[in-house]
């Protein structure tokens, strides 16, 4: 069984983007983004998903990505 990484800080990173001024622009607390960026979250609304993606100009498939448990 795999499981969901989660690469926010990835692709905050490559858009020089701090978590307040993201959590700002999409809505969110700095608190529940956290949750989210530590992928500690156990799911994730596509509206969310579709925001976060609009403002940091990314695909899904750039902040999600299943890993196999042996790699």
């Amino acid at each position: 069984m795999g499981k969901i990484i989660v690469n926010l800080d990835v692709e905050m990173a490559k858009k020089k983007m701090s978590l307040g001024a993201l959590a700002e622009a999409v809505g969110l607390t700095n608190a529940n983004l956290s949750i989210l960026k530590t992928g500690k979250a156990k799911a994730i609304r596509f509206s969310t998903l579709e925001s976060i993606c609009s403002v940091l100009h990314c695909q899904p498939g750039d902040i999600l990505e299943y890993r196999e448990e042996d790699e």
